[in-house]
C-alpha cells in the first residue's frame, strides 16, 4: 500500500519518528523538573525524625522526653547497639525542645541533664513529669536539646564527656 506514492511502511516510520520527537520535547522539561525536585522531596521525607546515634563501643539504652497535646511525655527504652542509630520520633518534629537520657548498658555511664522527668525500668510511655516516685516511676535528669524548630534532629552519643547534636 502506498500513501501519496510513498510506501506505507515509510510513512508509518516518519509519523512515528515525528511523534517520538514531539513527545520528547514535551516530556523533557517534566523529566528535568522531576529529576531536580525528587531528591529534595526524598531527602526531607527521609530525614524528618529525631535520631540518636551510638558512637560508643557498648549497647546504650535511650529515653526521650517531649511536650505533646496531652502534656509532657517520656518514652523509652530504645536499645541502640554500638555504632548504630535509632529513630526515636518518626516524622516532622512538632516541638522546639526535646529531652534525652541515656545509659551505657555495660559500663553504667550516663548521658544526663538538669531537666527531671520520669522513667520506668522496662519499656514505657509516661504522661507527666511530676511526682515520679509517688506514681511508681524513677526520676532522671534529661538533657535539653533546642532544635530551633527544625524538622529533624540527630544526637551523637560518644565516650567523651559531651554529646554532639546536629540538624539534618
Amino acid at each position: 500500500m502506498r500513501i501519496f506514492g510513498v510506501p506505507a511502511a515509510i510513512v508509518h516510520h516518519l509519523i512515528r519518528q515525528t511523534f517520538d520527537r514531539a513527545a520528547a520535547r514535551l516530556l523533557k522539561p517534566l523529566l528535568i523538573a522531576g529529576a531536580l525536585f525528587s531528591p529534595i522531596l526524598a531527602a526531607s521525607a527521609a530525614h524528618a525524625e529525631f535520631r540518636v546515634c551510638n558512637g560508643t563501643q557498648n549497647l546504650v539504652g535511650v529515653a526521650v522526653g517531649y511536650r505533646a497535646e496531652e502534656g509532657w511525655i517520656t518514652e523509652g527504652w530504645w536499645q541502640v547497639p554500638a555504632g548504630t542509630c535509632a529513630t526515636l520520633i518518626e516524622g516532622e518534629l512538632q516541638s522546639r525542645y526535646y529531652y534525652l537520657y541515656a545509659e551505657d548498658a555495660a559500663r553504667g555511664g550516663r548521658w544526663t541533664g538538669d531537666i527531671n522527668m520520669c522513667v520506668a525500668e522496662n519499656e514505657f510511655k509516661i504522661v507527666g513529669v511530676k511526682d515520679c516516685f509517688a506514681r511508681g516511676y524513677q526520676q532522671m535528669g534529661f538533657k535539653e536539646y533546642d532544635t530551633g524548630r527544625q524538622g529533624s534532629w540527630m544526637v551523637q552519643l560518644s565516650d567523651t564527656s559531651g554529646t554532639q547534636e546536629s540538624q539534618n
